[in-house]
């Protein structure tokens, strides 16, 4: 008897060591990471149907036969009573997936699935690395990325391509935002001084005496422009906002690193572009922020870019710049019936350039779309104003998403049409599937509402109007290390976890509130 107790006591010893073992959270989970509440097979339609969509004339690292498969292991997933958000949701990571190449120094993730002359190796175009960064941190696989990011930088026999400053960058803030997902420091502090290298050749080829940065129009992506041309040396609410996003990240990162003398150096820069972008840049009588000229005047027209100061929290609050978001409001302004114009529809110069050579004269761009849905977040979540609301934001995510149509189809392009939503040239195979903005990235941080922090608390905060939706779930987040699950039941019934607004850390409930209103977990 003694004989057999012994042998239970000890295998019920290992027992309790393996399930110890198997409850540690953070980077102890697995590569099977699972959904909490939502089964991934019941999404799988999307992508039959996407891929019936087309002949498969362009195939690189994952091709349409292998897309379910990479997005049932890669991809967060979602669910709402509003089928369009659904279905553009599993169509963008549907068409993200079609830009991974696999190239000999590894992944690359391209802007065209056609070659472009203006390309760099392997086809790739930087101009929206920083969306690519965005959007594909959420990705369980982080080998995409970063080995994307690595090309960029290291890709020329060790040095960065040839093309990487091509086009105005916000690399370094991006991939601080990424950290605050993964959490991977060793990522970034390795990426580290590459990133301060390039601040440094922007400032010496970009930087004015007065210290604004200058850009033609076409290197920041945005040619055709109102308030400038593709040889105007203007100093344009873009860069100069990059720049102070890459400051207030290089900043960050020296401190993560331990180097205090880096980070003041770095604060500095940032403080310095903060107050010339607000003096310089701001038109008190527009109330907005605008391109200043080679000339040193003032553009005197209201383009999308002046919204692009609050992607980086750029606006002092308690000013007034706030003011700039009634413009979203505006038919005058910026809203149309397909969404937000590139430029107001009031100037007599609104659209007036043509159609061919990818003017930002006024048509829609999903680009800056992603870049004022990004800012506009922030705005909400960061600043105390009554300019804009939950119900702005929604709006204009809505028009974003039926804009993604075309034919009834769902469809991604360059460019579209304010009035009808016809896309512009959307027949010509360079058209198709352009990466060039982010949707999912907005999904998660803004619709849903999970704001990343440094921190280890979660904090989720809708911008969804608490009568919109009766439920909705967000899954399989991976997030520090952890799967997180965001839930919104009014009546219990959808999911049986009980009425209201919960959040789920691997799968146990760590925050909750009768209604749909920010959460922090403790």
């Amino acid at each position: 008897m003694l004989h057999h107790f012994k042998y239970r006591i000890i295998a019920f010893v290992i027992l309790m060591v393996a399930l110890n073992s198997g409850c540690k959270s953070g980077a102890g989970h697995s590569k099977k990471e699972t959904a909490v509440v939502l089964k991934a097979d019941n999404f799988k339609h999307y992508v039959d149907y996407f891929n019936t969509m087309e002949d498969e004339n362009i195939k690189a690292a994952i091709p349409n036969d292998s897309a379910w498969t990479w997005m049932e292991k890669n991809v967060p997933l979602f669910e709402c009573p509003q089928q369009n958000f659904e279905e553009i949701y599993y169509y963008r990571w549907w068409t993200a997936r079609k830009h991974i190449k696999k190239t000999p120094q590894g992944y690359a993730i391209t802007e065209f699935l056609v070659d472009r002359s203006y390309a760099d190796k392997y086809n790739m175009i930087s101009c929206a690395l920083g969306h690519h960064i965005n959007e594909f941190r959420w990705l369980h696989n982080s080998e995409y990325i970063e080995q994307d990011v690595h090309l960029w930088f290291r890709g020329n026999e060790g040095k960065p391509m040839k093309k990487l400053r091509t086009f105005s960058s916000w690399t370094a803030d991006a991939l601080y935002n990424r950290y605050l997902v993964n959490k991977d420091d060793k990522f970034l502090l390795d990426m580290y001084p590459d990133l301060v290298n390039e601040y440094a050749a922007w400032e010496g080829d970009r930087k004015r005496k007065d210290g604004l940065f200058w850009q033609f129009d076409v290197k920041d992506g945005m040619e055709e422009s109102l308030s400038g041309a593709r040889k105007f040396r203007n100093a344009r609410p873009t860069i100069n906002s990059y720049m102070y996003g890459n400051a207030k990240a290089l900043a960050k990162i020296a401190k993560l690193k331990g180097d205090a003398k880096q980070e003041s150096y770095f604060l500095a820069k940032a403080d310095t572009l903060q107050k010339l972008v607000e003096t310089k840049l701001w038109n008190p009588k527009s109330e907005f922020f605008e391109t200043f000229t080679e000339k040193d005047t003032l553009a005197q027209v209201r383009e999308a870019i002046g919204f692009i100061p609050w992607y980086f929290n750029l606006p002092q609050k308690d000013k007034g710049f706030e003011k700039a978001w009634l413009q979203i409001k505006d038919e005058k302004g910026f809203s149309a019936p397909f969404g937000l114009t590139t430029a107001e529809r009031r100037s007599p110069r609104f659209r007036t350039h043509g159609t061919g050579t990818c003017e930002w004269d006024g048509a829609i761009w999903p680009f800056a779309s992603s870049q004022t849905l990004t800012a506009l977040a922030n705005v909400l979540n960061n600043y105390n104003q009554n300019f804009v609301t939950k119900t702005d934001y929604f709006k204009q995510m809505d028009l974003y998403v039926q804009s993604q149509y075309y034919r009834g189809k769902p469809y991604l392009g360059e460019y579209l049409d304010e009035t009808t939503g016809y896309w512009l040239m959307g027949d010509r195979e360079r058209s198709r599937y352009y990466n060039h903005s982010t949707f999912n990235d907005l999904m998660i941080t803004g619709v849903v509402g999970l704001r990343p922090r440094a921190d280890e608390k979660i904090e989720v905060n809708p911008l969804i109007p608490q009568d919109k939706w009766d439920w909705f779930c967000l899954d399989n987040v991976l997030y520090h290390g952890n799967i997180i699950t965001i839930l919104w039941d009014k009546t219990g019934e959808r999911y049986h976890k009980g009425k209201g607004f919960k959040i789920f850390k691997n799968g146990r409930e760590i925050a909750v509130s009768e209604k749909l209103e920010k959460l922090v977990s403790e």
